[in-house]
């Protein structure tokens, strides 16, 4: 485990730590949150002793490995394989167990063609996902990850999330996405206000802990702030009195101690607001029998054909590298189709946040010249500055020329432009990249509130879930539009990978050699066939799989309470620390002890039982 103590950073004035304290206990999965520069990543660099503490301490035990995710490139092997495969260590045998790799990069995206591919070859996407399967194979005791979402496809994203949940160290993450990090997480620890809070639960437990937190200390200022001038009434009244002198003193040194009387500062969070402009009719765009390639490359798009009308909600989503951003550079007619058609109403209006986008920004221009280039009337010119200060470049911000800008600021650039003009659809393409939390959720209530057509090309699952009510489907090597939810195609179709035997969905657990019955037919008799054979098939495969469903289920329930104590305990560690109870933080600490081998003993028993369970399942097909 990882204790940080009291801790304080800053860079010139900016003050992003001040006595900030935390504890990453056995087995946590902690998600660290907070706005964007207030000191998450270099936390991280702190802890990795990349960066400089200016007080306090980071204790770290003894041989306690940590794995970080560089963003640096240092590849040394002539395949993506034996790259991979170069940080695994032999295990008690003396082997080198490379299939653990290989369901990582095949969990991680990577086919059985691209092992084999130089690794200077790989897109650079691609390149730090070997990275991230360097690091995951390496097994560390803790797993330190900086936004590993970035370069993810949904798929990828998927199968992260499940390999995660089944660490058995500890991991400490940070994500601008609230679904991932909910799935991943047992803990969230919150940046907020130069300290760190911590709560067991979600990003929104921790949300609102700080809420009544905030609305406590808000009370508690203002009844101080009026305490305070009663005080400073009575010291005015008495203070050339000699016989009252020293209850002068003594009401100073009181008042000294309360509050300033002013109020708690707020954090700002971006305010989105898109512009309607009216369309009159229904249908906005017609797409028939529309075929893309580049070059003479594979075929993207195949005979998709679909129309889309006012106030429809489209997500277009599938792996990395299909097609999803070509389908929306196709509408935007910024690319031509190889065949079939797509007709635009005469009344539409479209503003496009594309990835390519971002890099025809003016860069000479200031950010309030380059949104005020996207307002036509020329009395409404004024609104730039306004609409700046909403993407957060409030005050000489909005002077700064383009080019200093930071990839995430020119991205909000390029929101500001939208904001400034109407249109009646909206084309994004990864808006949520470089948000934070957040401002995700106004970009969310933004597109609620929007009475437009919105087309969104995203891999963030609490967007999807919240937004989209007709989907565009890329994977399997087909394109094709599903009519409803991201649940609902969750529940009714699923991606391709996740069918597999020993695809993504399989790849998450490791799966030992294990004695299970060896006599089960390879498949489950079709019913048309043999209906008896079929039942009886059935029953037999329940006497196997139902008894380790409930074992496991029952370690799990285990599992939760012996980590609930161990919370428990860590509080009173810290309460024994304070007071300096030298017996209770020896008895404590024996019990937190006691209770550690308990959880690795379950850990270890789950482990066993959930690789029959899967081995089983394998055996047993239905």
């Amino acid at each position: 485990m990882i204790q940080i103590q009291n801790i304080s950073k800053s860079f010139g004035e900016q003050v992003l730590l001040d006595g900030a304290s935390m504890l990453v206990g056995d087995h946590e999965r902690v998600g660290l949150v907070g706005r964007n520069g207030c000191g998450k990543s270099t936390l991280f660099k702190m802890i990795l002793g990349q960066e400089c503490i200016d007080g306090g301490s980071i204790d770290i035990p003894k041989k306690y490995t940590l794995g970080y995710l560089q963003q640096h490139l240092n590849f040394t092997h002539a395949t993506v394989h034996e790259e991979a495969c170069s940080v695994l260590k032999p295990n008690e045998d003396g082997w080198i167990e490379e299939h653990k790799v290989e369901a990582i990069l095949f969990g991680l995206g990577f086919d059985e063609e691209s092992m084999h591919k130089s690794p200077a070859l790989l897109s650079g996407g691609f390149q730090i996902r070997l990275n991230l399967a360097k690091v995951l194979a390496s097994e560390p005791d803790m797993l330190l990850l900086d936004e590993p979402t970035n370069y993810l496809d949904i798929v990828s994203m998927r199968w992260l999330s499940r390999f995660l949940r089944s660490w058995k160290g500890e991991v400490l993450l940070i994500t601008h996405d609230h679904h991932f990090m909910d799935e991943v997480c047992t803990h969230t620890v919150g940046i907020h206000r130069h300290k760190m809070r911590k709560v067991k639960g979600t990003v929104e437990k921790l949300r609102e802990t700080i809420a009544e937190e905030e609305e406590v200390a808000q009370r508690t200022q203002e009844n101080e702030a009026k305490k305070k001038a009663q005080l400073e009434q009575v010291i005015e009244r008495f203070r050339y009195k000699a016989a009252k002198a020293a209850m002068v003193q003594s009401k100073i040194k009181a008042a000294a101690k309360l509050a300033t009387g002013e109020r708690l500062t707020h954090e700002r969070n971006l305010d989105f607001s898109f512009t309607e402009a009216g369309f009159p009719g229904k249908r906005m765009l017609q797409i028939k029998e529309l075929h893309f390639a580049y070059g003479e490359g594979p075929e993207l798009i195949t005979d998709l054909t679909m129309e889309v009308f006012k106030g429809d909600r489209i997500a277009i989503i599938g792996p990395n590298g299909r097609g999803k951003t070509t389908l929306l550079n196709l509408i935007a007619k910024e690319l031509q189709p190889t065949a079939g058609e797509i007709s635009h109403n005469p009344n539409l209006q479209i503003n496009y946040f594309g990835q390519t986008n971002i890099n025809r920004l003016n860069l000479d221009n200031t950010v309030e010249e380059e949104i005020a280039s996207a307002i036509e009337e020329v009395s409404q010119k004024s609104r730039a500055r306004g609409l700046a200060g909403l993407m957060m470049f409030s005050g000489d911000a909005a002077l700064k020329k383009v080019k200093v800008l930071s990839g995430g600021e020119r991205s909000r650039v390029l929101l500001g432009k939208i904001l400034a003009s109407p249109c009646n659809m909206l084309l994004l393409d990864e808006p949520t990249n470089h948000l934070d939390m957040e401002s995700i959720e106004s970009l969310i209530d933004a597109l609620e509130d929007y009475e437009g057509t919105a087309m969104v090309v995203t891999h963030d699952e609490e967007l999807l879930h919240a937004f989209a009510t007709r989907l565009v489907v890329f994977d399997g090597g087909k394109c094709r539009v599903f009519e409803g939810t991201y649940a609902d195609f969750l529940e009714k179709v699923g991606w391709a990978s996740e069918k597999k035997p020993g695809g993504s969905e399989s790849a998450n657990i490791k799966v030992s050699n294990i004695d299970v019955k060896t006599d089960a037919p390879t498949s489950a008799p079709r019913a048309k066939e043999d209906r008896k054979a079929r039942a009886d098939y059935i029953a037999e495969r329940s006497k196997i799989i139902k008894p380790l469903e409930k074992q496991l289920a029952k370690l799990e329930e285990d599992i939760a309470k012996a980590e609930a104590l161990g919370g428990e305990l860590e509080a009173k560690l810290v309460t024994a620390s304070e007071t300096g109870d030298g017996n209770a933080i020896t008895a404590i600490a024996k019990d937190m002890d006691d209770n550690k081998k308990k959880v690795d003993q379950l850990y270890e028993e789950w482990e066993k039982v959930s690789a029959e369970l899967e081995a089983a399942k394998d055996k047993w097909k239905l």
